[in-house]
């Protein structure tokens, strides 16, 4: 399946699903993470879900590692539209955030983390293949910056929907994922 026809059904796919579908579906993708033995996390990068989207509630599984990781330092990214690039953002209870043009939360204020320092990485997709290639946005701000990160670096994504067989139209520049959470199952690439 090529990405732009991906984006669109998964996008519809998304849509049609209620709040309270949503709900369930996040409680099943939180049990299934909760199952993955992972390393001790000092910095994760997460997203705010954008709720217009019907994406993954991130919040959940960042509160999860929080607990488990109680020293864990959360970033937020902080896109830069003319360069399409973006940088990580350590955040607090108190950061403020500002919703921008395109419905994403970012902080207003806090220190750019180096992107060598994280550890774990919440990646944004709306499928992903057997592979571990995702379907994003189509902006390429997060591979452009998985590239920066540290090859030992987790890069998580969480889907509503099992994995289609492949991405027919990949680039060289496509960073896979190494896990891949959804209701029913870890996807380990």
């Amino acid at each position: 399946m090529k990405k732009i026809e991906a984006r669109k059904v998964y996008k519809e796919k998304r849509m049609e699903l209620t709040e309270a579908a949503r709900s369930k579906l996040d409680d099943l993708l939180l049990i299934q993470f909760q199952t993955i033995s992972l390393p001790h996390i000092r910095h994760l990068l997460s997203f705010w879900p954008i709720e217009e989207n019907n994406e993954p509630n991130t919040h959940l599984f960042e509160d999860y590692l929080a607990f488990r990781n109680p020293a864990m330092k959360l970033l937020y990214p902080k896109s830069d539209f003319e360069k399409t690039d973006m940088e990580a953002i350590e955040v607090d209870a108190d950061t403020p955030f500002h919703k921008n043009a395109y419905n994403l939360h970012e902080p207003m204020t806090g220190i750019v983390m180096d992107a060598g320092a994280i550890d774990m990485v919440f990646v944004p997709l709306l499928i992903f293949d057997k592979k571990g290639y995702r379907v994003g946005y189509g902006k390429g701000f997060y591979d452009k910056y998985l590239k920066q990160c540290r090859t030992n670096c987790l890069k998580i994504g969480f889907c509503y929907f099992d994995a289609i067989d492949e991405i027919d139209d990949r680039h060289n520049f496509d960073v896979p994922l190494n896990l891949c959470i959804t209701p029913q199952k870890v996807y380990v690439f």
